[in-house]
């Protein structure tokens, strides 16, 4: 009998470790802010994709229902500027890109959410909330605009953790005459002929893009959801924003019970931007590597910590996999049938109970993988193989089996290889250390730790194992 852990998160409204209590337990409510669909999604745009599967997966897990939203933004300037730059229509532009992101983050194993809400369909409920919060008097018309008043919501700046004014001086604030208050944000905007608009009682126009959030999950989820999630670029201004329209719009009813953020995506050490030219599209990584490793390397981190992207953690990726196949292969078929054994699940399942603890649980798979190929009992081997089947599927892995067969053709051979060229170089390292040469023995195991072979120094002995992690 395994003990289920309780849920802890880390809430990004406040930074405490706090204990998960869904307002209704039969019903549990996850929103996550999705793409602006105008260009094919990048590598940042997948992880939160990937983070929030995860979440999703643990808490059907335990929950008996949950509703997980996911938005389509499909109205943006952005989106206008790609359709004329194209010479298509905003709907062949939309259209196109989102089922390129729903093709690609399938492609990474994420389940379609239960709810996929599109901007363009949500635009009365959107034109609702704006007019009551006009009418709390919480927003204002200015020259055909309407604007948010920051000053009526004392409570701003709580997510973020910054004063007003530290807001304003470290934020792009567009500058506008007819502004109240330089913080105060756009929640409706005029178009003009040229620009894709609809009729409100301000007059033809698009809603501003932090209203978008609010209204959806209004219209879907009710008015208050247990969690909300997104990347950690989208803290401020955008869901900070987004608690003050929600927040003011209910007489001050909770928005959200938890908000959690992932961090962001870098690329070889670096921040991924057009501007820097190495913007990595999901497209163009599933064109080098299975989508399962790029998955693994999107979890290799914390979720709340940034995660670096490389060639080198790519192949790291590609080769736990290719042994973790090839061990649940070695196990026959006769795992498909088994029950499994409930510690592999259970260590797994406790790691992600805690604060989604993704490098603890990719441990404990590659120590349930290391304790199938140690053991001989076809029955207790046929139990782990089932277990890590089912601990892989709560991270979304080892459910794509096609193919790896393919890339290791002799997996039993490819694996005695891999081990005895380790052996070897573990060795090399001891010898270095027994004549005090420190610096090869210490690049010995910066090449291993880059391989994903993480070394234990015992009184004695150097024993070694495979992490699923890539190194940091």
């Amino acid at each position: 009998m395994v003990d289920t852990p309780p849920l802890v998160f880390t809430n990004s409204l406040g930074g405490a470790l706090e204990p998960f209590r869904p307002r209704d337990p039969q019903a549990v409510t996850l929103y996550v802010c999705g793409p602006t669909v105008y260009d094919l999604a990048h590598l940042g745009n997948a992880r939160p994709a990937v983070v929030f599967d995860v979440l999703a997966r643990l808490l059907r897990r335990r929950f008996p229902h949950l509703v997980y939203a996911r938005n389509i933004t499909d109205i943006d300037d952005k989106i206008t500027a790609a359709a004329r730059a194209r010479g298509l229509s905003i709907g062949e532009v939309t259209r196109t890109f989102t089922a390129a992101y729903q093709d690609d983050m399938a492609r990474l194993g994420c389940l379609p959410p239960d709810l996929e809400p599109r901007v363009t369909e949500n635009v009365g409920a959107i034109i609702d909330l704006v007019s009551r919060l006009v009418g709390r008097g919480h927003a204002y018309v200015a020259e055909g605009h309407v604007l948010f008043h920051v000053p009526s919501f004392p409570a701003y700046g709580r997510l973020s953790g910054r004063s007003l004014e530290e807001m304003i001086a470290g934020a792009r604030v567009e500058v506008a005459p007819y502004k109240r208050h330089p913080a105060d944000f756009v929640l409706w905007k005029p178009s003009t002929p040229d620009l894709p608009g609809w009729e409100s009682p301000w007059g033809r126009g698009r809603p501003g893009w932090h209203i978008e959030c609010s209204a959806m999950i209004e219209a879907h989820l009710g008015c208050t959801i247990d969690i909300h999630g997104g990347g950690a670029d989208l803290i401020f201004p955008h869901h900070e924003n987004e608690i003050a329209q929600g927040t003011a719009a209910h007489d001050g009813a909770s928005y959200a019970g938890l908000w959690l953020h992932n961090g962001m995506v870098t690329v070889d050490g670096a921040k991924m931007a057009k501007s820097a030219g190495n913007m990595v599209t999901v497209r163009s990584a599933l064109a080098r590597w299975p989508g399962e490793a790029i998955r693994l390397v999107l979890l290799s981190a914390h979720y709340r910590q940034p995660v670096d992207w490389s060639e080198a953690a790519a192949e790291r990726a590609t080769r736990t996999l290719q042994r973790l196949h090839a061990a649940l292969a070695a196990a026959g078929s006769a795992a498909a049938g088994a029950a499994p054994d409930p510690t592999v699940i259970g260590a797994v399942e406790a790691a992600l109970a805690d604060d989604l603890a993704f490098p603890r649980a990719l441990a404990a798979l590659a120590a349930a993988a290391r304790r199938l190929r140690a053991t001989a009992d076809a029955k207790a081997r046929a139990g782990i193989a089932a277990g890590i089947r089912a601990a892989g599927s709560l991270l979304g892995l080892l459910e794509q089996p096609e193919g790896w067969t393919r890339r290791l053709p002799d997996p039993a051979a490819a694996t005695a290889a891999d081990d005895a060229r380790i052996a070897e170089l573990v060795a090399a390292r001891a010898a270095a250390r027994a004549q005090r040469d420190w610096a090869l023995a210490d690049s010995i195991r910066t090449r291993l730790a880059e391989e994903g072979i993480r070394l234990e120094d015992r009184e004695g002995e150097t024993l070694w194992h495979h992490d699923l992690q890539p190194a940091n």
